[in-house]
């Protein structure tokens, strides 16, 4: 916690906040893209893209999940979405999953998530639209396809948010599946076909 203390108390003295880039942002911001993801460390939208502050909207959860529309409460992810979409005018949203993420691995392995009943209720949202994947038989799937399934269910549920689908229809929103691998910095992309290719540079 030090080191991070004392680099966010000299963020000030490390970047140009005069240069006429730091000022815009001040204005206002007009990102290109809405990158939902999961929470975990490892994985930093800003570093995968090479993202300038300013340029991705991101919307950030355990297992990158997006809950469908009209879920009873209020829902960050949806107000993320509807001011994404209504005021920022986004045209393109990506949904990316990961190697290594804890709460598909929580899926996967049947976990007892008794302890952790917020996690337990949060992972039940997906859950549903994984049970193809999670009850493949005779073998296990593996992390991969349980993370892979899950952004490809995730996309789905954002098509039930009536703005995203008027969007589409509309040719002004596209989505985006991707899956990053930690290990390797691969990323896969979703292709037409709901196959994931790695990213050809």
């Amino acid at each position: 916690m030090r080191q991070l203390l004392d680099r966010a108390r000299t963020f000030s003295r490390r970047v140009d906040f005069e240069s006429d880039a730091y000022r815009k942002l001040a204005e206002g911001q007009c990102p290109e893209v809405l990158f939902i993801t999961c929470s975990d460390s490892r994985v930093i939208p800003a570093l995968i893209t090479g993202a300038r502050p300013g340029e991705i909207f991101e919307l950030r959860n355990a297992g990158n999940i997006v809950p469908p529309c009209g879920r009873p409460g209020a829902s960050g992810e949806a107000a993320t979405i509807e001011y994404a979409l209504q005021v920022l005018e986004v045209q393109d949203i990506v949904v990316c999953g990961h190697s290594h993420c804890g709460a598909m691995g929580a899926l996967k392995s049947g976990d007892d998530l008794s302890a952790l009943p917020g996690v337990d209720a949060w992972l039940r949202i997906a859950r549903p639209g994984l049970t193809p994947v999670l009850d493949t038989a005779p073998d296990e799937p593996a992390l991969r396809e349980v993370a892979q399934g899950n952004v490809v269910n995730q996309l789905a549920a954002l098509r039930t948010y009536p703005v995203v689908r008027q969007r589409i229809d509309q040719g002004r929103l596209r989505l985006h599946g991707w899956y990053y691998e930690i290990d390797t910095g691969h990323l896969h992309e979703l292709d037409a076909d709901g196959d994931f290719r790695v990213h050809a540079a």
